[in-house]
């Protein structure tokens, strides 16, 4: 059933308020729901504080992830629970909950009468030149090759062709990635020294295209996921495509108690926090969001915080 207060928050860029007030219409014989609109300069955090003034018990983020996310942050640490109404082109959380993504009737029913559950969100403190800055997650962050894809994507190409713009900037994010020195400390162990030139943090596992980047990850095991990548020559690319599509993939489909098969060039690891110093300022994701350069980051997880449905 409807949530007794309901607040539908939406990215006027990604979706018009009139569909999604059909699709409300569609699936639910309550009043309309309290709408709020997002903009460049609040892209989800003053809304969701907003609604919970409101005294609103759910609230459903209509957007892409960037949306998502702000919206995620504005909630942590309450019980006003978050739907999801993906209209984004990648809608990494989305796919991860299993919300249908081409339809926003089916998404809105979803959202509407499906039971609410506990996940992680995580924290990541950024490190820059120009000082410090804190942020949530609920997918993934780090920099590398994902960061560097997300930096040389056209935005025009984007919103003509979806996520099939990722493709094309893929590319170039190849021929200007560079493996650097990293220094890693997970949870109380020592730092140690590393070379990379990706490193990624995530509280789920499913990305586009159906690759499941951390095998181990799950939304409320209180834990996040890390991989760290260094394949440099064809050799080390081909072991670690085999390794993520075959020991990674194939092989857990039928066995998932299997844990994730690392090698030299592509390592996985979990931990509650990290902390991460760069030998060189690298530009850095969030939730599939390319956010400018970092000097190094600190990373933890809030086990619990937010109640999804």
């Amino acid at each position: 059933m409807p949530a007794s207060r309901t607040a539908v928050i939406y990215n006027p860029s990604k979706t018009k308020r009139d569909d999604l007030a059909r699709a409300w219409a569609g699936v639910s014989a309550e009043a309309e729901p309290e709408w709020f609109e997002t903009t460049p300069e609040d892209p989800g955090q003053g809304p969701a504080r907003a609604a919970i003034e409101a005294g609103c018990d759910l609230v459903i983020a209509a957007g892409g992830d960037g949306t998502v996310r702000a919206v995620a942050e504005g909630l942590a640490g309450t019980d006003v629970a978050l739907g999801i109404v993906p209209r984004g082109t990648g809608n990494l959380l989305a796919r991860n909950l299993g919300v249908p993504l081409l339809s926003l009737p089916a998404a809105m029913r979803r959202a509407l009468t499906s039971e609410s559950r506990s996940m992680d969100i995580g924290w990541v403190d950024l490190r820059r030149e120009s000082g410090t800055e804190r942020h949530a997650f609920v997918v993934m962050v780090g920099f590398g090759l994902d960061a560097q894809m997300l930096a040389e994507t056209d935005d025009d190409l984007k919103s003509k062709a979806g996520w099939l713009a990722y493709v094309a900037a893929m590319g170039r994010a190849l021929s200007s990635s560079s493996v650097i020195d990293v220094r890693l400390a997970l949870d109380d162990e020592p730092a140690q020294s590393v070379e990379a030139h990706t490193l990624l943090v995530g509280n789920c596992g499913a990305i586009q295209g159906g690759v499941t980047l951390f095998p181990d990850a799950q939304l409320d095991d209180g834990l996040l996921d890390v991989l760290v990548m260094s394949a440099a020559g064809v050799g080390d690319w081909l072991e670690t495509l085999r390794t993520a599509m075959w020991d990674n993939g194939i092989l857990r489909l039928f066995d998932r108690e299997r844990s994730a098969t690392s090698t030299e060039s592509a390592r996985h690891a979990q931990a509650r926090r990290l902390s991460v110093e760069l030998s060189e300022p690298c530009a850095f994701e969030i939730d599939g969001e390319e956010v400018g350069e970092v000097t190094g980051f600190t990373v933890s997880v809030e086990p619990g915080a937010l109640r999804v449905r």
